[in-house]
């Protein structure tokens, strides 16, 4: 079986959480950048690019995801990490802060939200899984391909996103839709936040929209202080001519960001 996380430089460690339906190839350019300064690792989440689907299981939760992303920090002997994610990858991050907060010094937050699944949302998402079973990935991927990345992106990027959509097992996003029809609700959960936090999101995602980032900005860190969002906890960046994958359609524009939250980091590190 062919390795499933890119583990690339050395330093404090960064562990990014791909969305649905892709790998952790969608990191590229953020592994590219920060492993001159950091230890960054990228996993294939189960189901996920060259990790296989477990076999029986129906439904992954977000818990799983999450134990999984304990298990390979663990076993790269990574005590502390910032941890980032995107969509679902976000929200399996906020289900790792709820699981060992003790383990994360820095959380990104991008084009994702925290609320439970709708009624009608869980009907969406197990008709969705049963769809991609039965049909394959390609007709949902050409379908979601515009609101994923923007028309206007480069098409370079389009592809990659594409090629990442169709080549994910069905069986293994199905068994995440299903899993996350079933998420939490993550809201109260930022209050608590007492981690440099960084919300991100592309101005023309419609999946998860500014609002939506806003916020969940204006939310974390506030259990102490309800009246005040704390500058110190959270920043915000909207990144224009984005949609829903800011880190590879502007990847110039995320990385500044990241930088900035990874500063934050290590100065709180020193304090």
């Amino acid at each position: 079986m062919s390795r499933t996380y890119t583990a690339e430089g050395t330093g404090d460690a960064l562990l990014l959480v791909h969305g649905h339906p892709f790998d952790r190839t969608m990191w590229a350019p953020q592994i590219a950048e920060f492993s001159r300064t950091h230890r960054v690792v990228a996993p294939d989440l189960r189901g996920y690019g060259s990790a296989p689907v477990v076999p029986g299981t129906g439904t992954t939760l977000l818990s799983d995801f999450a134990e999984d992303v304990r298990a390979l920090a663990d076993a790269l002997g990574i005590e502390w990490f910032t941890l980032g994610g995107l969509s679902m990858g976000g929200q399996i991050v906020m289900e790792c802060y709820r699981l060992f907060p003790e383990r994360i010094n820095g959380l990104v937050l991008a084009d994702t939200f925290p609320a439970a699944e709708t009624p009608e949302g869980r009907a969406a998402r197990n008709a969705m899984a049963d769809r991609l079973v039965r049909e394959g990935m390609k007709g949902y991927a050409d379908e979601v391909l515009d609101k994923m990345v923007a028309p206007y992106a480069e098409e370079s990027v389009r592809a990659h996103v594409h090629r990442m959509m169709t080549s994910t097992q069905p069986e293994g996003a199905a068994a995440a839709l299903r899993g996350r029809a079933q998420r939490p609700d993550y809201r109260a959960l930022l209050t608590t936040i007492d981690v440099p936090t960084l919300v991100v999101v592309g101005r023309d995602d419609t999946y998860t929209p500014v609002a939506d980032a806003e916020a969940m900005h204006a939310a974390i860190g506030t259990a102490s202080n309800p009246s005040v969002s704390n500058p110190n906890i959270s920043t915000l960046a909207v990144v224009e001519s984005a949609a829903h994958m800011p880190n590879l359609e502007q990847p110039a524009v995320f990385n500044a960001a990241l930088h900035g939250l990874l500063d934050r980091v290590a100065a709180r590190a020193k304090a």
